[in-house]
């Protein structure tokens, strides 16, 4: 089985516990508005790779990795690729190595093939890295063109399943940090009891210049990442790290 990878980095140090390496996939199904590798959105694109030449490369830097790296399958989506996602967990469980999934959630589904397959992948990953971007169902749809619904499930799922979880915020003015709105993602997160730590991401505008290379509009063009104490206001809210 072959994956579509778009990049790989290999001395990840913000994607998981540890040092990383990190994989990323092709494919996602999000719009997000402030997303800064929009040349991953595309499924059918990138190097084709198999799970074995994954595993060969990735263990020349294991002895960087100490006790806590290993391996971070980000994306674009990783979830759209699922069944190589699972090959390629399993063969790094057969290694001894530490999982990371790095989603947004959007393809998960409590139904079908999909079920079958997400549970298991779940027998192969350590820890999951759940992007929580928006609350309220008319805003998420506003950020991301999609409903958060099903992500929502997914977070409820892996609190069922006692799944390791960090969940990450980005922060973006105008549209996710609101008093209102970080208080709905606080009052959700404390239903869930998997939650080991939950990171702000201040929004940047350093991935805009890909969306005009791409020949699209960027929709945040003027909004400023926020400042120091929109982002220490927000952590103090959803308790984070």
């Amino acid at each position: 089985m072959e994956g579509y990878v778009h990049s790989i980095e290999t001395f990840g140090s913000v994607d998981g516990p540890g040092v990383r390496f990190v994989i990323f996939l092709s494919g996602c199904g999000f719009r997000c508005q402030y997303c800064h590798n929009p040349d991953t959105w595309k499924l059918h694109a990138g190097t084709r790779r198999t799970a074995e030449e994954l595993i060969a490369q990735a263990k020349k830097y294991r002895p960087y990795w100490g006790e806590t790296g290993g391996i971070t399958v980000s994306g674009g989506e990783p979830l759209l690729q699922i069944d190589f996602l699972t090959e390629l967990f399993q063969k790094a469980k057969e290694e001894g190595i530490h999982t990371v999934l790095d989603t947004g959630g959007g393809p998960f589904t409590r139904q079908g093939r999909f079920f079958v397959a997400f549970e298991k992948l779940m027998q192969y990953t350590d820890l999951i890295l759940l992007d929580l971007k928006q609350m309220d169902e008319a805003q998420h749809r506003r950020l991301t063109g999609h409903t958060n619904a099903n992500v929502k499930e997914l977070a409820r799922y892996l609190a069922e399943k006692k799944k390791p979880v960090w969940i990450r915020h980005v922060l973006v003015p105008g549209r996710t940090d609101s008093k209102e709105h970080l208080c709905q993602l606080r009052d959700f997160l404390d239903t869930l009891s998997n939650v080991e730590r939950v990171e702000v991401l201040p929004y940047h505008t350093m991935g805009a210049y890909k969306w005009k290379e791409l020949g699209m509009v960027y929709p945040l063009e003027g909004v400023l990442p926020p400042n120091q104490e929109s982002i220490e206001y927000a952590r103090k809210v959803l308790k984070a790290r």
